[in-house]
């Protein structure tokens, strides 16, 4: 296997305000886009010819990779006129791969950060002779996925929609979202309309009798799609939780990346990373968030599990815990923002204009 399609066209509506300007895998986790991290992860196991398949900010992709070379990769871009769906999107890059048709595609989604050894997956799928192989892995409560359950030799026997009751979760693994194709299967998807490999694909082929083979993997694995997830994704690649020969550092309690700028009374911890350019001030206190390039931690603030967007400024002793300041934003000082909430790009939020705990 030498190539892989990445699918890193969904326009990350679940990440807002992070994706108001910046497509989803262009979010820096751990002070690079998070796509840097698997195209690293990809180029380790021997891939060396990647397509990207985008459509959302499409002209954000190029400008910073390039030609790939710069990773040891030759990288070639597609962009959806309309999107495509997953299985849709694969089918359009196709004519873009070198493959035979008896060759493997990677192929995964731009969304997800995983410990998976994608050379153990290929080897699989290659040792049984697979149409398709699927990442699968376990969780605790799977009624929020589709299940996968397969036989003892981990052929797939099914795919099952989001469990409604206890008796329809039938088994605890998922689909990881990493998947090798026989390069003649990618084929047969149908051109030119939208397309979902797990409702349509990967059922029609196990109706006509293909193999799909599943391997669970249960190492380390996160969907991306909300921000508090993006946020402890990029903080465990920080603290080496998570695999990545792209984190621009030693792992550590935090990282610092070159011109910012860190009081040396300030406190970081948990994976915290400070981005190019920004500023945290004397007295802050940061655990476990991320701040984006040339934004700005004022004197004492205190901020947790956080994302504070490029330019955006938080205020002197504002307390923020489970949020994301979008790009540009301001948020004054002895403000308090707790679970849950967003500040939306550019937006203003005077001093001691919010609370939750009782004023002081």
């Amino acid at each position: 296997m030498t190539e892989a399609i990445l699918l890193v066209g969904g326009k990350g509506t679940r990440l807002r305000p992070l994706t108001v300007h910046t497509p989803k895998p262009m979010v820096r986790a751990a002070g690079v886009p998070f796509l840097t991290h698997q195209l690293a992860r990809a180029r380790a196991a021997g891939v060396d010819h990647i397509v990207l398949a985008t459509s959302y900010l499409a002209e954000v992709f190029e400008p910073y990779f390039g030609d790939g070379s710069s990773l040891g990769l030759h990288i070639e871009y597609v962009t959806e006129e309309e999107p495509l769906g997953t299985g849709g999107a694969i089918r359009n890059v196709a004519s873009r791969l070198r493959s035979g048709p008896d060759d493997s595609v990677l192929v995964f989604n731009g969304d997800i950060l995983t410990g998976l050894d994608i050379e153990r997956l290929v080897a699989i799928h290659e040792e049984t002779a697979a149409d398709v192989s699927l990442h699968l892995t376990r969780v605790t409560d799977p009624r929020a996925y589709g299940l996968v359950p397969t036989d003892g030799t981990g052929r797939v026997l099914a795919f099952l929609e989001k469990p409604q009751s206890p008796e329809e979760i039938v088994t605890d693994q998922i689909n990881a979202g990493a998947y090798v194709f026989r390069r003649s299967v990618i084929d047969t998807i149908p051109a030119g309309r939208p397309v979902s490999v797990e409702r349509e694909t990967f059922p029609g082929l196990l109706s006509a009798g293909a193999h799909l083979q599943g391997m669970v993997d249960s190492t380390y694995w996160l969907d991306l799609g909300t921000p508090a997830a993006f946020v402890r994704g990029s903080a465990d690649l920080v603290l080496g939780r998570a695999p990545s020969p792209a984190v621009p550092g030693r792992c550590g309690d935090r990282l610092i990346l070159p011109t910012a700028t860190v009081a040396p009374d300030a406190k970081l911890t948990g994976g915290t990373v400070v981005g190019e350019g920004a500023f945290v001030a004397e007295g802050a206190r940061v655990s476990g968030s991320t701040i984006l390039p040339g934004a700005v931690i004022e004197p004492g603030a205190v901020i947790t599990d956080s994302l504070i967007g490029t330019r955006a400024r938080v205020g002197e002793r504002s307390v923020l815990t489970g949020t994301v300041i979008g790009d540009g934003a301001v948020v004054g000082a002895d403000n308090e923002l707790r679970d849950g909430a967003r500040v939306w790009c550019d937006a203003r939020i005077p001093a001691a204009a919010l609370r939750f705990s009782s004023d002081r």
